[in-house]
């Protein structure tokens, strides 16, 4: 009866653990116990990968020994390209070291950099020797028969590697996110790029244009047509989700910008690039080296006065600005030089917006300050100067002289100057209560919930173009220098016509800890004290204590 028991005994726990094992083979769970949540992607990017329906590769280029602070960024971009696995049995990942390998290194590298891949070159000199690791902070990609560079570090020009770091980690979910939006969702949204009032050319907007082109259709769109047919262009316009304005230099008439605002109001979207004053560095490169800056009207001020913001006719200066190249000295002993130029502003970003959250300073070049109104539209101030600033009224003489003379620092008091406004809300149409230009079916007094933002200087979008070759927007050839530009207009576009909550992901906070390089070099000894010498010196001791006290033992 006792064996009996013990059969039955064992026969059940036997039954129970593969019962056990085969519920938890079949059921999987995970349980995110970090407090900021920084391994549960959002519902985006779960919806994002669930469509897939062939083989997503991504190949991962930070592989290898690294400095601690991309040794966490590499540990964090396997922990979210493990989440991302987990939700789909689609993807599949390659950790490749590009320059592990003496005989292929120098040709990868070529490759890769050809392909947009910048490596970052990381120079440490803690040690009290100077060392430099060529790093690739990139990743690619693919599906189906196309492929995307994802950006794994987020650069920035005032903040210091750790910094730099605490950003990429906040965005690493956003940047596979976009990446794999590229790839999976079907371009839906229409972009039209206005032209017809002496806006820049395709050339000076290439770069833009390819950097938007993945996610949306685009078109030119011109006003034109206005004259003859302006119910006609009204009702083309309105099949677009977008317009972009950017640097115009002929005024609106009447009818354009009913045209205009009748789109506004029936819930178009907008990103204008507008300037209030006449003044192009360009213009400095002649004989005297110096032009006049000159009012332009638009006749938009009371376009945008009823829409709650104002582009007021003067230059922003700011002691903290780009530099300008300059050659210094005479004849054949003349040098270019860096020089600091105060009608660039860089400005800083809004911290706490999903469009500017973690971006790089901005690059302006002869900006007007923006002024918000009262009325019933929700404004976030998106870039501004810094409080080093003033502002300068038009017309005036400007000289490249003036950059070798020192500024007056003590009139540089006016405070940050709004240089880009977001504007949300149900807007008020321009004409209301005014005598219509032409007649409009269904006009509409009052908008749909809808958005606009407004950027004081068209040259924010403004690529360089050199041997009749359009640039990257935002760097800078002579300085060597990356500015947010791309990303700021790219994010702002996102914003304005994203209705997936994609770029919500970029508000994601998460909370990175550093050790201290300096306290760590200060007590480097000590600790190597305690985790190496120490633990043997114990050892030692015990070993010596226990054998004495055997030896009493059996001596006695």
């Amino acid at each position: 009866m006792k064996n009996k028991k013990s059969i039955i005994y064992i026969v059940v726990i036997v039954v129970g653990l593969i019962l056990v094992n085969a519920i938890s083979s079949s059921v999987y769970q995970r349980f995110d116990l970090t407090k900021d949540k920084r391994y549960t992607l959002s519902e985006v990017s779960k919806s994002l990968i669930s469509e897939l329906d062939s083989p997503l590769v991504i190949d991962v280029f930070l592989e290898g020994d690294f400095p601690s602070e991309f040794r966490l960024l590499q540990t964090e971009v396997k922990q979210i390209i493990d989440e991302f696995k987990l939700s789909s049995n689609q993807i599949f990942i390659n950790y490749i070291n590009p320059i592990e390998d003496e005989t292929t290194r120098q040709r990868n590298i070529e490759e890769l950099t050809k392909s947009g891949l910048e490596p970052y070159i990381n120079t440490d000199n803690s040690t009290g020797k100077v060392t430099q690791d060529i790093i690739f902070p990139w990743a690619f990609a693919s599906y189906k028969d196309q492929t995307v560079k994802i950006p794994l570090l987020k650069r920035s020009i005032t903040q210091g590697l750790q910094e730099q770091i605490a950003n990429s980690i906040q965005s690493l979910e956003y940047a596979f996110a976009d990446g794999f939006s590229k790839l999976v969702k079907a371009k839906e949204k229409k972009i039209a790029i206005l032209k017809g009032n002496g806006q820049l050319g395709d050339m000076y907007m290439a770069d833009f244009l390819k950097t938007v082109q993945p996610y949306y259709n685009i078109a030119p769109f011109t006003l034109d047509s206005v004259a003859t047919n302006p119910r006609g262009t009204l009702d083309s316009l309105r099949d677009y989700d977008l317009i972009v304005v950017a640097k115009p230099s002929e005024p609106f008439t009447e009818n354009e910008k009913l045209v205009l605002d009748q789109y506004t109001m029936s819930g178009g979207k907008s990103l204008w690039l507008t300037e209030s004053v006449i003044m192009d560095k360009d213009s400095l490169y002649n004989d005297t080296g110096s032009g006049v800056s000159i009012m332009r009207d638009l006749h938009l001020n009371d376009f945008f006065f009823k829409y709650g913001v104002r582009v007021n006719p003067t230059l922003v200066k700011d002691l903290f600005s780009a530099p300008i190249m300059l050659a210094i000295g005479e004849g054949s002993q003349a040098q270019m030089q860096p020089i600091q130029w105060q009608y660039s502003p860089l400005a800083a970003s809004n911290p706490n917006h999903p469009i500017t959250k973690n971006l790089n300073l901005v690059k302006f070049d002869f900006a007007s300050p923006i002024d918000t109104l009262k009325n019933g539209i929700k404004k976030s101030i998106l870039l501004q100067s810094s409080p080093r600033s003033k502002t300068e009224g038009a017309p005036t003489s400007i000289s490249l002289a003036d950059v070798t003379k020192s500024p007056d620092e003590a009139t540089y008091n006016a405070g940050p100057q709004n240089l880009a406004v977001l504007l949300e809300g149900e807007f008020s149409s321009v004409y209301d209560q005014r005598v219509l230009p032409f007649k409009v079916d269904n006009y509409q007094p009052k908008s749909k919930a809808t958005k606009m933002i407004v950027i004081s200087d068209g040259d924010v979008i403004k690529n360089a173009v050199i041997r009749n070759r359009p640039q990257e927007l935002g760097f800078d050839q002579l300085t060597g220098k990356s500015f947010g530009n791309k990303e700021f207009l790219l994010n702002s576009v996102n914003y304005l016509l994203d209705d997936n909550g994609l770029i919500n992901i970029r508000a994601k906070e998460i909370s990175v800890a550093f050790l201290d390089a300096e306290k760590i070099k200060e007590e480097k000894g000590t600790w190597q004290f305690i985790n190496i010498a120490l633990p043997l010196i114990v050892l030692a001791l015990f070993g010596f204590v226990f054998n004495y006290f055997r030896k009493r033992k059996y001596a006695s």
